[in-house]
């Protein structure tokens, strides 16, 4: 949310800019493992003709198992861990430095299309040279495609059919389940070995976080996010991965979140007043690093930075078995290790 109004954004753009933790309330868990792609995914591509029905309840219809495809660079990333590979991408896929952004997971992005780094960034005419097949992105509101932008979506959706998967409104196993789901539909034999071993490493991750959130029941965790101007704490069930971590016992401080109900806007005078013993810091290229906070003086005050206990929140998670296991592992050590300051 650096340097941009909260009114003159949408809720779409206000978090592709940074600051809040997700868009929508908990209101209905989407994409669980009964849905109809589930029950039609084989784990191989098959010959004739391919549907998928997606997190908007639409069927995605194409007469073969779609090829070139164009995805948002997190799902292009989840998709790569179970060996499908996109053609091109559109969202954060690169730093200002040119290095892979953290939202490209192991993709190689020197080889693919990038259609479009930025917020409000798609190259319609690249995109269509690519002869798509399928788009994919992710839906943080009801119906609202991510990095689709809004005045070039009906073009954009004319060319290939799309799938949406929730990025909100779910948990992480749901969203991973789902992005497991697509892959299988695609081709994957998600019964590979790398897949059910992350799985297991998953689950295994799981486990332990509530092990650590059971042991440290004392611990207030903060999810925070930092613009030059202003400090977000978000609200933890209104996002995927930490409304998954209060199910497995982990306890957040509760902010008192403006209109839209997601967060609350502190300024950095005001940003002790909250008590919390670990800081989840949002890792998007587009928000304020740690590093970069030393120059503020209440940031260096707080209890949490002061004892060392910030961590970085992964605000968007690449949502495969692989890169979600690491994500539990490390908060489950923050725990372990975190010492009552607050």
């Amino acid at each position: 949310m650096p340097n941009v109004r909260t009114t003159s954004l949408s809720r779409r753009g206000l978090l592709a800019a940074g600051g809040a933790v997700g868009l929508g309330a908990v209101l209905a868990a989407c994409g669980d493992g009964d849905s109809d792609a589930t029950k039609e995914s084989s784990g191989s591509a098959k010959s004739g003709p391919w549907t998928f029905k997606d997190d908007r309840g639409l069927t995605a219809k194409a007469g073969s198992t779609p090829k070139n495809i164009v995805a948002f660079i997190g799902v292009a990333a989840a998709l790569h861990d179970y060996g499908i590979e996109c053609k091109g991408v559109f969202g954060p896929t690169k730093t200002a430095d040119g290095k892979a952004d953290v939202q490209a997971g192991d993709l190689d992005i020197s080889k693919v299309e990038v259609l479009g780094n930025v917020w409000g960034e798609f190259n319609v005419e690249k995109y269509t040279g690519l002869a798509p097949e399928l788009l994919v992105t992710a839906m943080w509101e009801k119906d609202a495609l991510w990095y689709v932008p809004d005045e070039s979506k009906d073009k954009i959706l004319k060319l290939a059919p799309s799938v949406a998967l929730w990025a909100a409104q779910t948990t992480v196993p749901k969203a991973i389940q789902r992005h497991e789901d697509l892959a299988a539909s695609l081709g994957a034999d998600i019964k590979a070995t790398k897949i059910t071993e992350a799985k297991t490493r998953f689950e295994a991750a799981a486990a332990r976080l509530r092990a650590a959130a059971k042991s440290q029941p004392n611990i207030k965790v903060m999810v925070g996010s930092a613009s030059q101007d202003l400090f977000y704490v978000s609200l933890a069930k209104t996002s995927a991965d930490t409304l998954y971590f209060q199910e497995l016992g982990v306890q957040f401080v509760e902010p008192k979140v403006n209109a839209a109900g997601f967060f609350e806007e502190l300024s950095w005078e005001n940003v002790d007043k909250y008590e919390a013993d670990i800081i989840m810091m949002d890792n998007r290229s587009s928000a304020l690093q740690p590093d970069a906070l030393t120059s503020k003086p209440t940031w260096a005050r707080l209890p949490a930075v002061k004892a060392g206990q910030v961590v970085p929140r992964t605000t968007e998670p690449i949502y495969s078995y692989d890169k979600c296991a690491p994500i539990l592992e490390d908060l489950a050590e923050a725990i372990e290790k975190a010492k009552k300051v607050s």
